[in-house]
């Protein structure tokens, strides 16, 4: 399993199981907006969107 998570210069988001829940709540961070016109993930100067395979860390909580 794959999990997705946007990485500002000073905050850092909660793990997701999916890419699009991750992009939903980039602007809790920050990090980006969803353009809900066009569905298209802007993200901000200096974002990084971070990835975890399988179980790279385990113990970290994953938010659904």
């Amino acid at each position: 399993m794959t999990r997705y998570r946007f990485i500002t210069p000073h905050r850092t988001g909660k793990w997701y199981n999916d890419l699009r829940t991750a992009q939903r709540h980039a602007c809790e961070i920050g990090a980006g907006f969803l353009d809900e016109m066009t569905g298209r993930f802007v993200a901000y100067v200096e974002t990084v969107l971070e990835t975890m395979h399988g179980e790279d860390a385990p113990g970290i909580p994953v938010t659904a």
